[in-house]
């Protein structure tokens, strides 16, 4: 009997990963791996486009959008490690190819293979890590994107409730925006802070020693937040517990002493 091919697997890595996390990518790549698929990180990658997208710059946008349709069209599968990334390419770009049936072709063909990373792994590869531990309290953020446009909530716990050790305690408004919202901190900074206050003391609250989420642009914010208040909670994407690699530092180290701004 002929071997199955395995999916051929093109990883969107993302502007953050790439520039300030790349041990989430390459805990994105173990686990697709894993799960048996092909990877492949095409070199002609670059942003999603959403930073353009949100400030209204269409034309630009729609550039970046067809460079990266070609670039990740001959694969199976298009998975990011963002619900963000993938929900500006899965939902977004639709608007940008009003008008143009052969892009907007294009686009949808794309689309119906574009996966976040952890409904992937659960609802299409029916993956399950295992003999993977991790020994703390954990409790999970549900960023925005991932929640709203694509309906990533059941999966990364389901995922994780296989993981040796870990206890997952519940997040007073897990669902709720953490205040980074892309080029939305720059441009409304003091609105801003004072959500991602309210985010880091709900946080608190939970007792939990380690917070986790599928988006390392809440993560960032987030865990900046922790550490300026002087917060011992770690900061983790979730792949990256389900890989088995948090041997290095957590996102944004915790600091001890340093005053809450």
């Amino acid at each position: 009997m002929q071997e199955k091919a395995k999916p051929r697997v093109g990883l969107f890595v993302t502007c953050l990963v790439d520039a300030m996390r790349p041990s989430i990518g390459f805990a994105s790549i173990k686990l697709l791996q894993e799960a048996g698929c092909d990877v492949e990180v095409p070199r002609h990658q670059t942003c999603c486009g959403q930073p353009a997208f949100n400030s209204g710059a269409d034309r630009h946008t729609r550039d970046i959008a067809k460079s990266l349709i070609d670039t990740f069209l001959p694969y199976d599968y298009l998975v990011s490690p963002s619900g963000s990334c993938a929900g500006t390419i899965k939902v977004s770009f639709k608007d940008l190819f009003e008008g143009d049936p052969v892009w907007a072709e294009k686009h949808e063909r794309l689309a119906a293979r574009t996966h976040e990373i952890l409904s992937f792994l659960h609802d299409v590869m029916n993956f399950e890590p295992k003999g993977i531990t991790y020994d703390g309290t954990v409790t999970y953020h549900d960023s925005c994107s991932g929640l709203r446009e694509l309906g990533v909530y059941e999966q990364p716990r389901n995922l994780l409730t296989k993981v040796q050790g870990l206890t997952m305690v519940p997040l007073e408004g897990n669902d709720s925006c953490c205040g980074f919202g892309g080029t939305f901190c720059v441009k409304y900074p003091d609105i801003s802070n004072a959500i991602v206050t309210d985010k880091a003391r709900c946080i608190e609250k939970t007792g939990a020693d380690t917070l986790l989420a599928g988006d390392l642009g809440c993560l960032m914010n987030m865990a900046g937040k922790l550490s300026r208040m002087g917060s011992s909670v770690k900061v983790y994407h979730a792949v990256e517990i389900l890989a088995g690699m948090v041997d290095g530092a957590p996102i944004c180290k915790p600091a001890k002493a340093q005053r809450a701004t």
